[in-house]
């Protein structure tokens, strides 16, 4: 594993996990998050540059989102997809917990930019996104997954299989 790309759905675990792999593989992590948002959630206009920069390296690990913007760049050059497909309660747990924390501490994600109360109603955030989208991500990764069949696969379905498998890498 030497290109990682962590999917799932908002919520499933993908930056903790990224984090965690990348510290114990020593492999660089660059989180799409804070190269995506820029001050007040705008876009950053480097966004596709940094991810095209740091994607034709020989090592990463990084998040599969905004296939909207990037199409399938991180699939055609990952050589690992870490997929967690965990259960809607078990993300819908965590996104909640997530996104409640993060408005009540305030606490800065990146550049500046803090999760609000107000914005819950939004059908961007990621709770409203993780319940609607929970089974078109899982539709969307297997369609991934078949057109790329040269990219390793590693499909964890409960938080138990994702504590096992990142135990192996100690």
């Amino acid at each position: 594993m030497e290109r990682i790309l962590i999917s799932g759905i908002s919520g499933a675990g993908k930056t903790t996990l990224a984090t965690a792999l990348a510290h114990r593989l020593g492999v660089p992590r660059h989180e799409l998050d804070a190269l995506h948002h820029g001050p007040n959630w705008t876009r950053r206009p480097d966004f596709e540059a940094d991810v095209e920069r740091f994607s034709i390296g020989p090592r990463w690990i990084t998040e599969d989102q905004y296939q909207a913007i990037l199409g399938d760049l991180l699939w055609t050059r990952a050589d690992t997809v870490v997929w967690l497909d965990l259960p809607r309660r078990t993300v819908m747990f965590r996104v909640i917990r997530r996104s409640f924390l993060r408005a009540l501490l305030r606490r800065e994600l990146w550049n500046g930019n803090r999760e609000s109360f107000r914005n819950w109603p939004s059908p961007d955030h990621p709770i409203r996104w993780a319940w609607a989208r929970h089974a078109h991500r899982r539709a969307r990764t297997e369609a991934l997954a078949a057109d790329h069949p040269g990219v390793r696969i590693i499909r964890l379905r409960t938080a138990a299989e994702v504590r096992i498998w990142l135990s192996q890498w100690k």
